[in-house]
Parts: structure tokens; sequence; C-alpha cells
């Protein structure tokens, strides 16, 4: 049975690990470490000895952190 999404809505996309670290440029034990802190999108476990991540997620994050460029901490 195939899922139906609106003409506005695009399709989720599951992509792994390596694809996150491209579009991050964060290494594997800092994308964990964030994971754990609670400051980066989790898996998606899609088997015993298999996940990934929502790639939407993983722009928003991305979107997050560029937006902070003129935010002073």
């Amino acid at each position: 049975m195939a899922t139906q999404t609106s003409p506005t809505q695009a399709p989720r996309r599951f992509i792994k690990l390596a694809q996150v670290k491209a579009y991050t440029s964060l290494s594997t034990s800092e994308i964990y470490r964030r994971i754990a802190a609670g400051t980066f999108p989790k898996q998606v476990k899609l088997g015993p000895k298999s996940s990934c991540f929502v790639e939407a997620e993983i722009l928003a994050w991305c979107d997050e952190m560029a937006a902070q460029r003129g935010e002073v901490a």
C-alpha cells in the first residue's frame, strides 16, 4: 500500500548516518553526543540492526544553526 502525500508536502525521506555527516560536517561521535543531550534529531529504528534519520529534520536543524549566526550567546 503506497502512502499519499499532499501536493504541498514532500515525501518523507530516510537518510543514513553518512548523509547526515555530509549535511552537518559533524563527526559520528559529535552527532551521538548531541542526540544524547537532546540538541539533535534522534534516529528512526527501521529494524533491529538498522536506523536512519528523517532528512527534513536534519535540514531543519541545519537551518536553525545557520539562523543563529547573527545571535550573540
